[in-house]
């Protein structure tokens, strides 16, 4: 349970982070949104090292014989499989809002 929880913990944070972002640009506080830019990047590339998986979910397989789409992380099984592009989708728009207010 206890990664599960960090799992879901890091999950919240860069979810906030995304969701934040564009907010951060209309209000202006570039380097806010820089930093946020900075937390999700750092993300794709911990996932992209790990072969698109997160090293806690790696963690998480081993000391479980449960496999379901959210064995890993706090959510609903529905949303497991699709959170990375819904979040991808999300962070790429509020980049286009935080370059549409520079422009």
């Amino acid at each position: 349970m206890g990664i599960k929880l960090l799992h879901t913990l890091i999950w919240a944070l860069l979810a906030s982070s995304i969701l934040a972002l564009p907010v951060a640009g209309v209000i202006r506080q570039f380097r806010r949104a820089a930093i946020l830019t900075g937390l999700v990047v750092l993300e794709c590339l911990v996932l992209a090292l790990n072969g698109g998986r997160c090293p806690l979910t790696d963690l998480a397989a081993r000391l479980t014989t449960d496999h379901a789409h959210n064995f890993d992380i706090l959510s609903a099984e529905s949303v497991s499989p699709v959170q990375q592009s819904i979040f991808g989708a999300l962070f790429v728009a509020g980049e286009f809002a935080v370059l549409g207010v520079l422009a």
